[in-house]
């Protein structure tokens, strides 16, 4: 099965919503699993890891949630097929590094992703636009109990869940939501917040997860332990969290316009002005100025334009998707100007913004939202 034929086009991910999607872009949960009597995948032999694949592949395959899945070996998947599936948060940069002896296998919809043999035997997640932590982990919990049945886990009665990772003992359970803080960001607010999040045991990181930067003022909060503390625990603690990092979003974005508003106007008016205009354009900076204009959209600057097409343009000008658009090998600078002018034309018919945004304190924010 072809990956191309099977991904969901870009631009039905972008009209996909959720609760409070206006800053929490997704929420995931992530279960780490391993296999009993077998070498962690950085300590087995290829013979052992094909061995592995090929006990958990089929178990995840029968899975219901996996009817006409995608499922595939990772030495059966191009550099490009791999950069894409990391570009749209399906797999980690380190599993798409992998080859022989590891696999994926992918959901339909998109929402239900199994790793085989990254850091641990399994990686299991469940992804949801918006915030929707407790469905995703209702999720992704049906689908562990199922596997549970037919794999033999690695389980210690005293320590859980036995991972690769000491961080992942326990539960096994990484929660975290991806969230759009340009508003903090911009009133220089976002490092004190950060620091507040850290000292309450949870990690924040960039967009495509440890050691990367929040290119687009995108950030990753998750829970950093898993040992000691119930799944149900974990959710409701990050709920509570990310609902104080939404408020102080939203005040941050109020204040701006209150009091700084030419300053904001000037920042997303810039944006604007770069990238319906531009004609050699990065990866790094599209993103970071896109993530101006989707904060100038939820502000009502933009009459009329959807969110869904700078979320749109946030995945189809990453280099693997531009890359995949084209059937020559490009190089950067010829991605920085084929971006340039897929962005010019995708913008040709939206119009500056405007200086008055609607509503009070031109916020645009969905009463039920509040």
């Amino acid at each position: 099965m072809d990956l191309h034929e099977f991904l969901t086009p870009p631009a039905e991910i972008a009209r996909r919503k959720g609760p409070h999607d206006r800053i929490v872009m997704s929420s995931r949960v992530r279960l780490a699993r391993n296999i009993k009597d077998a070498a962690f995948p950085g300590w087995a032999k290829k013979p052992e890891r094909i061995r592995v694949l090929e006990t958990i592949r089929p178990a995840v395959e029968t899975l219901p949630e996996m009817r006409e899945a995608f499922s595939q070996s990772m030495d059966n998947l191009s550099t490009l097929d791999k950069q894409i599936l990391v570009e749209r948060h399906l797999i980690s940069r380190e599993h798409a590094a992998k080859s022989t002896g590891s696999g994926l296998v992918l959901n339909r919809e998109e929402t239900l992703c199994v790793m085989i043999n990254e850091e641990d035997h399994m990686r299991m997640q469940a992804l949801r636009p918006g915030l929707q932590l407790r469905q995703v982990w209702t999720a992704i919990d049906r689908v562990d109990s199922e596997l549970e049945k037919t794999l033999d886990y690695a389980f210690s009665p005293e320590l859980g869940y036995l991972t690769a990772c000491p961080t992942n003992i326990g539960t096994g359970i990484r929660v975290s939501a991806m969230l759009h803080l340009p508003g903090l960001v911009l009133a220089e607010q976002i490092n004190p917040i950060i620091q507040s999040v850290n000292k309450l045991g949870l990690a924040v990181r960039g967009l495509y997860g440890e050691g990367t930067e929040a290119l687009g003022n995108v950030f990753q909060v998750s829970n950093q332990m898993t040992l000691g503390e119930s799944e149900s625990a974990i959710v409701e603690r990050l709920e509570k969290v990310l609902a104080q990092i939404i408020e102080h979003e939203e005040n941050a974005r109020a204040t701006l316009l209150e009091k700084k508003s030419k300053i904001v106007f000037n920042h997303i008016g810039r944006a604007y002005g770069v990238l319906a205009n531009a004609h050699i354009i990065s990866s790094k900076e599209t993103m970071n100025l896109l993530s101006l204009m989707r904060l100038g959209v939820d502000l009502g600057l933009f009459p009329g334009v959807e969110r869904s097409l700078v979320d749109e343009l946030f995945i189809f000008t990453q280099p693997a998707h531009l890359q995949k658009q084209h059937s020559e090998k490009l190089s950067a600078e010829e991605r920085d100007l084929l971006r340039a002018d897929m962005v010019r034309e995708r913008l040709k018919l939206v119009s500056r913004p405007v200086s008055k945004p609607p509503g009070p304190h031109g916020s645009g924010v969905d009463k039920q939202e509040k």
